[in-house]
């Protein structure tokens, strides 16, 4: 594998989206939901990035405000060194082809009344990269031949194809439109276990052989392992650890990280491992603790933590974290 640029594909600089659920009289939020409130990471072209974290700490938010289904509080998002974040929908247009995403449910994102060809040919059509009628099918022929399904799937509809082979086509999808970055939103989360495998090894199999930059999201940290170059770990909406796969999945730095990774099953039969269970559930994005969100659970919480925001610095070659302890 070719070295990775130093020029990030994909540019967030302190991402937040909020959500007013409750108003006053006047019209003044006077309830906000804190979904991701201030993230900043980068990816490389050609680059895997995992986030990573508990159902609603805000990583499915970010995914969808990257590719422009929801529009960010506060904020930059640059795609190849321009903004993206600030352009009319006309404008955004021209971008949205560089950046797909393939859904965590592989039924409800295709159209059950549509064929397979169809569905391929839409993103082609869309953003005008075919000549012709026969270069349209040749196109839809080889996304088929490229997710590893037969010729003949163009002409039936969603509900003939299982689930890994639906995920297939939501894949070839989004490559149909010969994109730069693929976000994953938990696409894997819903399939069976043998799948799962079969659809990271076909992923990982596109990242290289087009060189495809991946947003992984995605709370398995099982999976995340086989695929991942960087993880980025988010916790109530903010990022408490960045580092590379190898550094993070062997010496994790912030009590988070080390508490998810305690609960990854060993795959050495009988092999005893020492598992953190992190006490009280995940606080209300409405409510935030102050101080360090993540002290209300942490078992190495000491006073400081309930008293000040800890920042996102370096700890090492590559490697980042949020955490009193680190001093």
């Amino acid at each position: 594998m070719s070295p990775l640029p130093s020029q990030p594909l994909l540019s967030v600089k302190n991402l937040k989206k909020h959500y007013a659920t409750k108003f006053s009289l006047f019209g003044r939020a006077t309830r906000v939901v804190k979904a991701v409130d201030g993230i900043s990471f980068d990816i490389l072209k050609g680059e895997t990035l995992s986030l990573v974290g508990e159902s609603g700490c805000g990583k499915s938010t970010v995914g969808k405000t990257i590719i422009g289904l929801l529009q960010p509080t506060s904020g930059e998002i640059e795609l190849g060194g321009a903004r993206i974040d600030n352009l009319s929908p006309d404008a955004f247009r021209a971008q949205r082809k560089r950046i797909q995403i393939v859904f965590q449910d592989p039924f409800s994102s295709l159209d059950p009344r549509m064929r397979v060809r169809d569905i391929l040919a839409e993103p082609i059509h869309n953003f005008g990269l075919a000549r012709n009628a026969a270069d349209l099918k040749s196109r839809v022929d080889d996304l088929l031949d490229v997710v590893r399904l037969p010729k003949d799937a163009a002409s039936r509809f969603p509900h003939e194809f299982s689930g890994g082979q639906r995920q297939r086509i939501g894949i070839a999808r989004a490559l149909a439109a010969e994109p730069d970055l693929i976000v994953c939103d938990e696409a894997v989360s819903a399939l069976d276990v043998s799948v799962k495998a079969q659809v990271v090894n076909l992923l990982q199999d596109l990242k290289d052989r087009f060189g495809l930059a991946l947003l992984f999201i995605s709370h398995d940290l099982a999976i995340v392992d086989h695929i991942t170059d960087r993880v980025a770990v988010m916790y109530l909406g903010k990022i408490v650890e960045v580092a590379p796969r190898g550094p993070l999945f062997e010496n994790p730095l912030h009590p988070y990280t080390q508490a998810l990774l305690s609960a990854v099953p060993t795959p050495t039969p009988g092999r005893k491992t020492s598992r953190t269970v992190l006490r009280g559930d995940l606080p209300s994005p409405a409510n935030p603790p102050p101080g360090c969100n993540f002290h209300t659970r942490c078992p190495l919480a000491f006073d400081r933590c309930s008293r000040e925001t800890p920042v996102l610095r370096s700890t090492g070659p590559d490697q980042m974290a949020a955490c009193h302890l680190i001093d």
